[in-house]
């Protein structure tokens, strides 16, 4: 009887949450972790066997081209008693998915569910609640600008205001502490590692942010960018879709950039549909198609391309303030070992506060053999005193 009233007054808080929120109105005249509108998230969606509640929330943001915008995101708590001060959070920076709308995984889930709802499970099961950014433009208005660091690390760092805020208009046993850790792979890792540089300035003094987790880390991929050109040598399906997708995003954030001008009409013609197609059919879409045919002349040509892909999604190389985690696979295919191993030993070189750990594992066995590590890590991040 008692499990009975606590699921009532949980649906009706549910309920009256969703009303008061109403309709998302104007975001550049909100402040970046306004929550615009909520719902309860499809049941098919939650984290299995961990969840109590979870909500697909519409928050204020910050897009690629530095503009206020909206994003979609959940928010999941889970089951039991939080501690004192509410539950501590993590940010879960989601992997690859593809541009398209359709792709949100507050819409359809993560792109692997099979491996990455079990282990947002483990880390539920640890106490933490967790939300999860789309990324503004996928879902949203705009284009999710792919590997674009400072706007996926705006993103997340404004949904876990946004979960925070939204939490407090449910039960005292959903209140959201303060301290946070952010925590991602492939795609994500990059947002992640990249987030970790600037969590503390973008979040202020609301937020007591503790460190961050990132696996299979994209980094120096300008360096493969700029190299983009007629008769580039042939990549798997799955890089050519990486290398269309980051062709898609600097083509709508920087327009003035004139890829379309060195590309051929079959390039146009993939780069565009990068726009709409989720990750695995957009690599069958590729399945025969040759990276080097996409280009009618170097990338490099353009009118200060080289600076503005560096600035879109070249990693921070000092200044991080809290201790993070990096994991990479030496079988990783994915992202190949050989470029993120120069921006580990640069991290190095800085006395940044990284504990870094390699693995005999693929793309994804990193992320699932890593977690006798990065548990830990986070453990001791979330069990030290408050933020100076």
């Amino acid at each position: 009887m008692a499990e009975f009233a606590t699921k009532r007054t949980l649906a009706v808080l549910i309920a009256a949450g969703s009303i008061l929120l109403g309709s998302a109105g104007d975001a550049g005249a909100r402040a970046p972790g306004e929550v615009l509108s909520a719902a309860p998230l499809k049941p098919g969606l939650w984290i299995p066997k961990t969840t109590r509640a979870a909500f697909r929330l519409k928050y204020v943001t910050t897009n690629a081209r530095g503009k206020r915008a909206v994003s979609t995101g959940m928010l999941f708590l889970p089951k039991g008693k939080p501690p004192s001060g509410g539950w501590p959070v993590i940010s879960w920076a989601h992997g690859t998915s593809g541009l398209g709308d359709a792709c949100a995984p507050s819409l359809i889930g993560p792109a692997l569910p099979r491996r990455d709802r079990p282990y947002l499970a483990n880390w539920m099961r640890e106490g933490y609640a967790i939300v999860a950014s789309d990324y503004a433009g996928l879902g949203t208005p705009g284009l999710m600008a792919y590997l674009h660091g400072r706007s996926e690390a705006h993103n997340i760092v404004d949904i876990v205001k946004a979960g925070r805020a939204y939490a407090r208009r449910l039960s005292a046993t959903s209140r959201l502490a303060r301290k946070w850790v952010v925590i991602g792979q492939s795609q994500g890792a990059g947002a992640a590692i990249y987030t970790a540089r600037y969590a503390t300035k973008f979040g202020g003094r609301g937020l007591d942010y503790r460190g961050a987790v990132g696996t299979g880390t994209p980094a120096y991929i300008e360096n493969v960018v700029t190299q983009l050109a007629p008769g580039f040598p042939e990549l798997s399906p799955g890089l050519t879709a990486y290398m269309a997708y980051i062709l898609a995003g600097l083509r709508w954030t920087h327009p003035d950039l004139g890829i379309d001008g060195a590309l051929t009409s079959y390039g146009r013609k993939y780069v565009k549909l990068a726009e709409t197609r989720c990750v695995f059919a957009f690599e069958n879409d590729l399945e025969d198609a040759l990276v080097g045919n996409f280009f009618a002349s170097r990338l490099i040509n353009l009118p200060s391309f080289a600076t503005t892909v560096r600035d879109y999604m070249g990693m921070p190389e000092q200044g991080f303030d809290r201790p993070f985690f990096m994991g990479h696979g030496l079988e990783d295919v994915d992202v190949p070992f050989t470029l993120t191993e120069p921006y580990v030993d640069k991290l190095k070189a800085n006395h940044e506060p990284l504990t870094f750990k390699t693995y005999a594992a693929d793309h994804s066995g990193t992320l699932l053999e890593s977690q006798k590590d990065t548990h830990p890590f986070v453990r001791k991040l979330f069990a030290r005193g408050a933020a100076d």
